[in-house]
C-alpha cells in the first residue's frame, strides 16, 4: 500500500514566565546565488522542453502468476499496467520497454498536449499499435497516428562520464510527468557475468511506473531508457539502470524497419586473462581477452583465428574485457563485418570476420511461419511443425516430431497460457502431436472451458503447460 504522509512543522518558543507560546522571529532569507538561480532555470527549462516528448503507457493484457513451478506452467491472469515511453520520430515513434508491453491485449498511451483552445496540457488518449520487441535488450517500439509530435534525440551514450548530471523523466507509481534527477553512478554495469548487456546506472530516483521513459543529459537528450532498479524495499533505493542510448537506438532502428532483432555470433569462446593464466601461457600481459576456443567450420575459423589467439581490437576499438567482445558481437546483424587485431606469439595480425546468424535463436522460427497457416488462435501461438528447418534453429531436441511456437502474435497474447517463442508441443492430454495440422485437430474436438494439459520442451526441459480453452 502506497501512503503519503504530509508533514508539516511548526517553530514554537514558550517565554518565560508567561507559559504562553510565541512564533519564533522569522530569520532573514538570504537571496540565492546566481549560479544556483541558474541552475533552478535551466532544470524548469529543461523539464518544459522535454516533457512534451515523454508519455504515460496503458496496458491491459496478462501476465503470469505465481512463483517457481506454478509461474513456469504458465498460469496467468489479466492485469493492467502502466509504464513510460518517449517519442522519437515526429509521426508518432515510441521507444518504451519489452516487459511494459509485453503480452498486452491493448496499449493506449496518454501525450500530454494543449488542445485547440490553447489550454493548459493535460492528457490526450491514443491507441499504440506494437511494431515490435526485444526481450533481450527490453526494448519495445510502438507507433500512434500522429504527425507533427514533439520528439527527443539520442545522445552518443560512449561520451557519458561518470558524475554526469541526468534527469528521469517518466510516470512513477502511475504519476505522469514526473522529473527526477542525479548523477551517473558507473556507465558500463555489466549485471551478470554471463551478459553481453550494459547500463547506466544512476542515483537519479527510479521507481515502478518509471520503466519504458528516459534519462536525459543536460542537452535534454536521450542518454539511456530507464529499465530497472536495485532494490530489497521494493522502492527506489538510488541504484537504477538505463539501456544506453547507442544500444536502444540501434534496436529501434531494427525493430522499426524489421519488427525483429536479428543476432549474430562468430563462433569463439573468450575468457578473461589473469596473471596466473599469463604465467602458465607465457603471455607478455596479464590482463585483457583471449580466445580459449574457435568453433569449427565458424566464421572466426573462416577467417583464420586460432585459440590461444589476444584480441588487440575490433574496429580499432580496443577490447580490454570479456564484455567488450560480447557487446560489439551483440550489436551487429548477421552479414556485417568485423575488422579484428589479434597478437599470437609475438606477432599482430588482422583479420576480418563475418558476423553470422546465430542459431538456436526463437525468433528465427517466425520467419518460416505463414501468418494464416500458423495461427492456432485457440492457445493465441503461430506455431510450425518441427523439420529440418526447425531442427537447425533448435538443435538437440529431445524428440523428431512436434509443434514449435514461432511467435506470440499480440493481438492473441490473451489466450497464451504462457507459450513462448521456440517451446516445442510433445503432446496434448497425453496424446501425441506430430504436425501442426494434428495440433489443429485436436483442439478443434475440444470445447470452450475444456482443460487441456500440453507437455512441451522448454531450453531442454520438459514441463507441462496447463489452458482452460475459451
Amino acid at each position: 500500500m502506497t501512503r503519503l504522509v504530509v508533514y508539516s512543522t511548526l517553530a514554537i518558543a514558550l517565554t518565560a514566565g508567561s507559559g504562553l507560546a510565541q512564533l519564533r522571529p522569522k530569520a532573514p532569507v538570504a537571496a540565492p546565488s546566481k549560479s544556483l538561480a541558474d541552475y533552478s532555470e535551466a532544470m524548469e527549462n529543461l523539464s518544459e522542453a522535454a516533457s512534451p516528448a515523454v508519455v504515460q503507457i496503458l496496458v491491459q493484457g496478462v501476465a503470469a502468476v505465481g512463483q517457481g513451478e506454478s509461474k513456469r506452467m504458465g498460469f496467468v491472469s489479466e492485469q493492467e499496467a502502466t509504464g513510460s515511453g518517449v517519442i522519437v520520430d515526429p509521426t508518432g515513434y515510441i521507444i518504451t520497454n519489452a516487459h511494459v508491453v509485453q503480452n498486452a491485449r491493448r496499449i493506449n498511451v496518454k501525450v500530454m498536449q494543449v488542445d485547440a483552445k490553447n489550454q493548459t496540457p493535460h492528457g490526450h488518449l491514443w491507441p499504440a499499435k506494437l511494431i515490435g520487441l526485444d526481450t533481450q535488450v527490453d526494448i519495445a517500439v510502438l507507433k500512434i497516428e500522429g504527425t507533427n509530435l514533439p520528439t527527443l534525440s539520442f545522445m552518443n551514450s560512449d561520451t557519458l562520464r561518470q558524475g554526469r548530471l541526468v534527469m528521469a523523466l517518466g510516470s512513477p507509481l502511475g504519476l505522469q510527468n514526473t522529473l527526477t534527477h542525479g548523477v551517473v553512478s558507473a556507465t558500463l554495469r555489466q549485471l551478470k557475468p554471463e551478459s553481453p548487456m550494459v547500463y547506466i546506472q544512476t542515483d537519479a530516483p527510479i521507481n515502478p511506473g518509471n520503466s519504458g521513459g528516459p534519462l536525459l543529459d543536460i542537452n535534454g537528450q536521450i542518454a539511456g531508457i530507464n529499465t530497472m532498479i536495485y532494490t530489497e524495499s521494493g522502492g527506489n533505493e538510488g541504484i537504477g539502470f538505463a539501456i544506453p542510448a547507442n544500444l536502444a537506438k540501434d534496436v529501434y532502428l531494427k525493430l522499426r524497419k524489421d519488427g525483429r532483432v536479428r543476432r549474430g555470433a562468430i563462433g569463439v569462446l573468450p575468457e578473461a586473462i589473469t596473471p596466473a593464466l599469463a604465467a602458465g601461457l607465457g603471455l607478455d600481459r596479464d590482463s585483457g581477452v583471449i580466445l580459449s576456443d574457435v568453433a569449427p567450420h565458424g566464421a572466426a575459423d573462416a577467417a583464420g583465428l586460432q585459440p590461444g589467439d589476444v584480441l588487440i581490437s575490433i574496429d580499432g576499438k580496443p577490447i580490454k574485457e570479456v564484455r567488450d567482445l560480447a557487446l560489439t558481437v551483440f550489436q551487429r546483424a548477421p552479414g556485417d563485418e568485423l575488422k579484428i587485431v589479434v597478437q599470437r606469439g609475438k606477432e599482430e595480425i588482422a583479420k576480418t570476420v563475418a558476423v553470422l546468424e546465430r542459431k538456436n535463436e526463437p525468433s528465427l522460427l517466425a520467419d518460416q511461419a505463414n501468418y494464416q497457416e500458423a495461427l492456432v488462435r485457440e492457445l493465441g501461438i503461430l506455431a510450425v511443425t518441427v523439420d529440418e528447418k526447425v531442427t537447425a534453429v533448435l538443435p538437440d531436441l529431445r524428440r523428431l516430431s512436434g509443434v514449435a511456437v514461432a511467435a506470440v502474435p499480440t493481438e492473441f497474447a490473451g489466450l497464451n497460457p504462457g507459450l513462448l517463442a521456440g517451446d516445442v508441443i510433445y503432446e496434448v492430454n497425453t496424446k501425441g502431436v506430430a504436425s501442426l495440422d494434428e495440433l489443429k485437430a485436436i483442439l478443434k474436438e475440444k470445447k470452450p472451458g475444456d482443460s487441456i494439459v500440453l507437455l512441451v520442451e522448454r531450453m531442454g526441459q520438459l514441463i507441462y503447460v496447463t489452458a482452460t480453452l475459451e
